[in-house]
């Protein structure tokens, strides 16, 4: 089984672009997030730790919210 793109979103900050791809292979499904500037460098998330990553990148935006203030 080749890769499938199930779905895909970019979104850009300051003068990087983000790429957040949920893709299928042979293995599962897994998130992978591509920056792009200048250089090229990517994460890979599997479909089975997602929930765990939003948890934790959650709790990162509740305590940069909390120093702001």
């Amino acid at each position: 089984m080749e890769r499938k793109n199930i779905f895909s979103k970019t979104i850009r900050i300051e003068n990087k672009k983000f790429h957040f791809d949920l893709m299928e292979n042979h293995r599962g499904r897994y998130l992978r997030i591509t920056e792009k500037s200048g250089g090229k460098s990517s994460i890979v998330i599997p479909e089975s730790g997602l929930s765990e990553f939003r948890e934790a990148f959650l709790q990162f935006l509740e305590e940069t919210e909390t120093q702001e203030e």
